[in-house]
């Protein structure tokens, strides 16, 4: 990667290690690089201390800190990490560095830039979210085996919905679909209930962090 590139920076809320929440690498031990900002404001967001402050470092800074944690998977989140343009950039870097990496999007903006080696982790936005317009549909062609959609379900029309959008664009041939209910507000035996009853050939997952933790930041 050229030398310019490695001083590019960006808005950085956190840098932590802690065992992967959610998408189908669960469980495993990786570094996560929140950064700053976020078009959207959707009614469950809990990582809305993420819209604003953090601090600039350079994607050499970020590379340096991440070695720092001897771990194969890094994931970059947000916020909405392709807010900022020079997140491609970054996840350049760590691809070329030999990490393993994904990337947790919202939907809202153009994926098509992002490097293939990237495991790309887009939410579709419910009804419930109060984001649905911001879908981008366009990113849905896009995707590959090596990508993974998400819903993340509010109640019964969300789930609905989230299973009507998933038929309609047979997105289940695409990539791996995973469902997971809001914490605190849809019962997880519930929603297990609807995807057995109706076959749904998805994923459910539970924020494995929230378990552990309780959501804190920091993990």
């Amino acid at each position: 990667m050229p030398h310019a590139y490695l001083g590019a920076p960006l808005r950085i809320s956190e840098i932590f290690f802690s065992l992967q929440g959610e998408t189908s690498r669960i469980g495993l031990p990786t570094v996560f690089i929140r950064l700053t900002g976020c078009p959207l404001r959707c009614t469950y967001c809990d990582t809305s201390y993420a819209f604003t402050g953090g601090e600039n470092i350079s994607v050499a800074e970020i590379l340096r800190q991440v070695a720092g944690y001897a771990t194969r998977y890094v994931t970059v989140t947000g916020g909405e990490p392709l807010a900022q343009k020079n997140c491609l950039l970054l996840l350049n870097a760590l691809c070329d560095a030999g990490y393993d990496v994904s990337l947790e999007t919202g939907g809202a903006l153009d994926i098509g830039e992002v490097d293939k080696r990237v495991m790309r982790v887009v939410d579709i936005k419910t009804p419930a979210s109060g984001e649905a317009e911001k879908n981008q549909w366009k990113n849905l062609p896009l995707l590959t085996r090596h990508d993974e959609i998400k819903f993340v379900v509010c109640d019964e029309h969300d789930y609905q919905w989230a299973r009507q959008v998933m038929q309609q664009h047979r997105l289940a041939e695409k990539c791996a679909v995973l469902f997971s209910p809001v914490h605190g507000t849809l019962d997880p035996a519930q929603l297990a209930e609807w995807i057995l009853r109706d076959r749904l050939p998805v994923r459910m997952l539970l924020q494995l962090h929230k378990l552990l933790w309780n959501n804190n930041p920091g993990h």
